[in-house]
């Protein structure tokens, strides 16, 4: 990999980063305590599988009430 390439890489996955952290916000907000990183996790496969952000939300969310426990409260 070049170094452009690999800073191009590197770009866009602070961008993501940066977006995901956006995002966690309003579950962060809500649910009891957890790995943030969990929800991360979760939260950019679905981006990088090709998931709208809204999608891909609701897929981290998902993820974290079926398979950490974590839900919310309502």
């Amino acid at each position: 990999m070049t170094d452009s390439s690999a800073n191009a890489n590197i770009a866009a996955l602070a961008a993501l980063l940066k977006e995901t952290s956006e995002h966690h916000g309003s579950f962060e907000a809500v649910a009891p305590p957890h790995d943030w990183w969990d929800w991360y996790a979760a939260y950019m496969q679905a981006r990088q599988s090709g998931s709208a952000s809204d999608a891909a939300a609701e897929a981290a969310n998902r993820y974290m009430a079926e398979v950490k426990h974590i839900v919310p409260a309502t």
